[in-house]
């Protein structure tokens, strides 16, 4: 089983994951009642699969258009924000977006090309769980969210600046 990174009480725990992310729809349809993230294509499918998988939770590329659909994503349990390149910075959007624009109080999840140097800042944005690379070391990026210790700006975790703090 793979672990995760996940903000438990204020504080990153290493922590097993029970969830899989599925890139296809039919590899879900074939092992129904696991925990499965389901692409947001299958969202908008899901007239077409909603007899077989009543989806839980699902992850979002940068390319979707997630935000037509916003208010039935509530009824979830997670969501995963999709990182296909560390130099791709528009999941950091998409997770602020969910946080204060729309809302979501359930599980955020960063997955794809997740690095250590990121983490503090995926968490400032909204994000409370972390899917590593398989290839870096989970217990090493724990080190990530204890690098500052003052954040100057306003973000989802503290939304008032420093010097409105002081």
């Amino acid at each position: 089983m793979a672990n995760i990174i996940k903000i438990i009480n204020g504080m990153p725990q290493v922590i097993d994951d029970n969830w899989i992310v599925i890139s296809e729809v039919d590899a879900a349809t074939q092992s129904p009642g696991t925990h499965h993230i389901l692409p947001f294509s299958y969202w908008q499918k899901r007239d077409v699969y909603e007899v077989t998988i009543k989806p839980r939770a699902l992850w979002i590329s940068p390319d979707h258009d997630f935000e037509a659909s916003v208010t039935q994503l509530h009824e979830l349990d997670l969501i995963a924000v999709d990182f296909p390149s560390f130099r791709d910075g528009r999941g950091y959007s998409i997770a602020y977006l969910l946080r204060s624009r729309y809302g979501w109080k359930g599980e955020l999840r960063a997955i794809g090309d997740v690095l250590r140097d990121q983490l503090n800042y995926m968490r400032r944005c909204g994000f409370d769980a972390f899917a590593i690379r398989s290839d870096k070391n989970i217990h090493d990026a724990l080190k990530s969210f204890s690098r500052y210790s003052v954040q100057y700006q306003g973000a989802v975790d503290q939304p008032l600046p420093l010097f409105r703090r002081r």
